[in-house]
């Protein structure tokens, strides 16, 4: 079957051939479960394999569980037989064991009386089983959180189980071993399971890590199937918690220790040391974030036991397992093995909130650390402590999500007055000692439907104290805050501090338990009846919050209400309304009504829209001409594109955010489009616009339908792609070579090609013949004596949007740094974070949205494949090229149109000891001249049509008529 889902009416395999009479045995194990065990056991009975028996083994419950087992059993004496334990065993083991020797298929599998089995589980465990004689079937497991509004669905460990495949060992897939440690969506040969002697641990909790581990590892063959075969029901709000949701019992973390020694002593013993290792590195990110997300609210016996349970463990933990996981994860496990709480818990804030910066940081030796302590006496301390490369250092406070932790909550009973204060961490100094601060804090409801307004108090009182800003407040919420009640049940707090007009935002977290409680009248919206008071709450991820305490009597008739006929009545009104403004709101309904309605109005004479890299920057050539039609005083009306926030973007044009209506509105209506990469593909342009297409470089690598991809495409794909090329009316080339790569690629018209150069470039051929230096130097503090330097390569894809530095920046400065300055520009898709150490002599520039000033303040360019190689060259300056990756890109990309190591205006280097030798050995001034005759033949070739004049050009040719008279 090829791990395709069997159908009900499909039955091609199995059913067609005689199978024993119980084929497979399902072991259901209930604890106290009366109502959900039929419905356990009837998913075996009506799975679509024939032979299944059903062997329930009640563990001594209190309840009617084992009655409505026997009952079972009688109506289907065939198929169903029931059991109980003596006593009750506390635990999952006893049980399964229990009903292993029950069993009479020759297949066993484990279901949990609160979950189901899918209903083609045994039918596709049976066939794989069969065809490949494993020893152990795998599916796949669903977690349905069966209370949910939607039953959201999670699929456990998918890539797991992306196709069907055998193993004759573990050892060829870890990952299994080491993330699914579930017994329960697995099917097991009977005779394998007596054979090796495979019981589970009894007494002790979590004892699949343990029966798992020793099934993969005894198994001489491994299936695993993409089939969904068992759901694990999850109930969030269950009045009882599950044995593996009792974190507050120490108890839980102590059996969860002993497992993961017992399997790490059998993973020993079977000579499989990759496989500790890669447990190693899924403790520390899974297995003890579970328990350390909980600890700021646990007391300090708790703490010490934890603590002490965990530094036994965490010794046996292969110290290059700190380096596969996330910093956080091995800052956390550090400091809980040196028992460091006032640095662990703001830790832990973190790791329930990634983004938070909770440590005031320290800088040591060009390095920045999440703490001061331990670095001084401890290298590996150093190694882990080391968060460098967040870039914390490098964000602007508005930038910042900063911890603020409460440490005051007091309110009189009776009065509607809060007085809260707190600290927020202050990393690196980011808010200097004499920044001017202001704050307030604001309520708001949580349900976003019901954002209708929030509430916001001054903070009297913002104070620097080093390492943290202290605040004071006092907010009368009987005057303030108004809830409509039922449905803005949750109100959430922040605080926004203000240093020196720049604003950052937190939460407020409630570190020690206990410290805010009672409480607080409010007046209601609507009517006290519905609610009159609030009371503080802690949320899921550490911070304040306040839930409405509704009255019991009142509470209980709005309930009837909402769930009798007027509330269903008001809630499928609700409901109504909330898909029509999604509906309204959706792509497809602007795109109507951009076709309908947007299109049917009139041209908007001399409205002009332009775009810049898909509304993210105000930069390049459509920046160039909008700038020389204002430098003309032409008359016309402009609107510019923004993704993001307009910041940015020139006042004296309309800016509007890309796909809003305004903007569709906009493009219907212009005169002109003007952009340098491509408005959106679906919208149609009328013949009454005219569409200028800038681009935006020079192609070195194939580009439109010259790409293997495009070709691959379907003739209605690369017709659709065709048309929203067609509405190129206009598209500026630099060169022939544009001509015979671009515009053939896109299939452009002769008569659409304009042969003017960029825009963008007019500056760049200004530039080469002045002898100043621009002003930008003196902005980035770049001292008159040294040369600059500016790295730009091209756009890298390696999983995320971090791009790792070919070379090592610290070495770089300390070595050139008394000669030049190194700009660091990275692809605007990525980011890149350079070290404290190299500040003043290695920039990032990559903010600076308009690379042109970039290239005019740069001495000498260092690239790989990004286009500014054929902008630079129009300065004629030095151009170094590092092509650290040369085969990978030309050869597993989409290829190129020429090589570029033939034909580069300057030295080729391949590694960083090249790179530093060149730029060691040769001096700029040397560069220039040896290379002189490469750069000339290089801008005839990709740069003839750049003369300076291009946008000056354009608007003569489109624009001349609306000078102002």
């Amino acid at each position: 079957m090829n791990g395709v889902k069997v159908d009900a009416d499909q039955r091609p395999s199995i059913s067609d051939v005689a199978v024993p009479d119980v084929a497979m045995s399902v072991v259901v194990i209930v604890y106290n479960d009366e109502a959900r065990l039929p419905t356990a056991v009837r998913s075996v009975l009506e799975q679509t394999l024939r032979g299944v028996e059903v062997v329930i083994v009640d563990d001594h419950s209190t309840d009617g569980s084992y009655e409505v087992a026997r009952r079972l059993a009688a109506e289907h004496p065939d198929r169903v037989r029931a059991y109980r334990l003596p006593e009750n065993s506390g635990g999952c083991g006893a049980p399964r064991n229990h009903g292993i020797l029950k069993t009479r298929g020759d297949y066993v599998l484990f279901l949990d009386s609160d979950d189901v089995l899918e209903r083609d589980a045994c039918r596709n465990f049976l066939d794989a089983a069969e065809t490949t004689g494993a020893d152990l079937v795998s599916g796949l497991c669903v977690r349905v959180h069966v209370d949910s509004r939607h039953r959201k669905e999670v699929r456990w460990y998918p890539w797991l189980y992306a196709r069907t495949r055998t193993l004759d060992s573990i050892a060829e897939l870890p990952d299994l071993l080491v993330y699914d440690t579930l017994s329960t969506n697995k099917c097991y040969r009977r005779e394998f399971l007596v054979d090796s002697g495979l019981d589970f641990p009894v007494g002790i909790h979590y004892e699949d890590l343990l029966f798992s581990a020793r099934a993969y590892t005894a198994a001489r063959r491994i299936t695993l199937i993409p089939n969904r075969v068992y759901d694990w029901n999850v109930v969030e709000k269950a009045g009882t918690k599950s044995i593996s949701n009792r974190r507050a019992e120490i108890a839980n973390f102590a059996h969860r220790m002993e497992m993961h020694r017992r399997v790490d002593r059998l993973l020993a013993d079977n000579g499989l040391p990759e496989l500790k290792f890669r447990k190693d590195v899924k403790f520390l990110k899974h297995d003890l974030v579970l328990h350390l997300r909980d600890l700021p609210m646990r007391d300090a016996v708790y703490r010490q036991e934890f603590a002490a349970l965990a530094r036994t463990y965490l010794a046996s933990i292969d110290p290059a397992a700190y380096d596969e996981v996330e910093p956080i994860h091995a800052i956390c496990a550090y400091l809980l093995r040196m028992s460091d709480w006032d640095n662990l818990l703001p830790a832990v804030d973190t790791l329930t909130n990634r983004d938070k910066v909770s440590a005031p940081l320290a800088e040591r030796d060009g390095r920045v650390y999440w703490c001061a302590e331990h670095i001084d006496e401890d290298p590996f301390a150093r190694r882990v402590l080391d968060v460098t490369a967040l870039g914390y250092h490098a964000r602007p406070v508005g930038k910042l999500f900063l911890r603020n932790e409460l440490t005051e909550y007091r309110h009189e009973a009776g009065s509607g007055a809060v007085r809260l204060a707190g600290r927020v961490t202050n990393p690196l100094g980011v808010v200097p000692p004499g920044a001017r601060l202001t704050a307030e804090l604001e309520f708001y409801a949580r349900r976003q439907g019901v954002r209708l307004q929030t509430f916001r108090f001054p903070v009297g009182t913002v104070r620097h104290e080093g390492a943290h800003v202290s605040w004071e407040a006092s907010a009368d919420l009987t005057k303030g805050l108004r809830p409509l009640g039922i449905v803005d049940a949750v109100w959430d707090v922040r605080l926004h501090l203000d240093v020196d007009g720049e604003r950052t935002t937190t939460r407020l977290t409630a570190a020690r338990s206990g410290l805010a409680s009672g409480e607080v009248p409010v007046r209601p919206r609507l009517t006290r009846l519905v609610a009159d008071r609030i009371e503080p709450q802690v949320s899921a991820r550490g911070h304040l919050a306040f839930r409405l305490v509704p009255d019991k009597k009142a509470n209980a008739v709005v309930t009837r209400g909402l769930q009798g006929a007027p509330g269903r009545l008001a809630k499928t009104g609700y409901r109504k309304a909330k898909a029509l403004r999604k509906k309204a709101t959706s792509g497809d309904t602007k795109l109507r009504l951009y076709h309908d309605l947007f299109l049917r109005m009139p041209v908007h004479k001399r409205l002009v829209v332009f775009e810049s890299h898909l509304g993210r920057q105000y930069s390049d050539s459509p920046r160039a001409i909008y700038e020389e039609m204002r430098r003309q005083g032409l008359d016309f009306e402009a609107v510019w594109s923004y993704t993001g926030s307009p910041k940015g973007f020139p006042a004296d044009a309309t800016p509007v955010r890309r796909w809003s209506l305004p903007y569709l509105r906009a493009l219907a209506r212009a005169e002109y489009w003007i952009d340098n990469q491509s408005y959106p593909l679906k919208l149609t342009k009328r013949p009454g616009t005219t569409y200028i297409q800038t681009w935006h470089g020079s192609a070195l690598k194939r580009m439109g339908f010259d790409e293997p991809g495009w070709k691959l495409k379907s003739r209605p794909e690369q017709a659709e792609q065709q048309r929203s090329l067609d509405r190129f009316d206009h598209f500026l080339v630099r060169s022939e070579h544009d001509v015979r790569t671009l515009a053939r690629a896109f299939r452009l018209r002769e008569k659409a090609l304009l042969r003017v150069g960029y825009p963008r470039n007019d500056e760049l051929v200004r530039a080469r013949e002045s002898a100043e230096r621009p002003p930008l130097a003196a902005e980035l503090g770049i001292p008159a004596d040294k040369k600059v330097l500016l790295y730009a390569p091209t756009f890298r894809q390696h999983g995320g949007r971090r791009f790792e530095l070919p070379f090592d920046v610290e070495r770089f400065a300390e070595e050139f740094g008394d000669r030049y300055v190194l700009l660091v520009r990275a692809h605007y898709l990525n980011h890149v974070v350079l070290p404290p150490s190299v500040r003043g002599r290695v920039i990032d520039v990559s903010d600076h949205h308009d690379v042109t000033p970039l290239l005019a303040v740069a001495d000498a360019l260092i690239t790989d494949y990004s286009s500014v190689m054929f902008d630079y060259a129009l300065l004629d300056r030095p151009m170094l090229f590092f092509p650290y990756d040369y085969e990978e890109y030309v050869h597993t990309g989409r290829g190129t149109y020429f090589d570029l190591l033939e034909r580069a205006p300057g030295p080729v280097v391949r590694t960083e000891d090249e790179l530093t030798s060149v730029l060691r050995e040769s001096s700029l001034a040397e560069q220039t001249v040896k290379y002189a005759a490469e750069r000339e033949r290089f801008v005839a070739d990709f740069g003839e049509y750049d003369k300076g004049t291009a946008a000056r050009d354009i608007v003569e040719e489109f624009f001349a008529e609306w000078r102002k008279a």
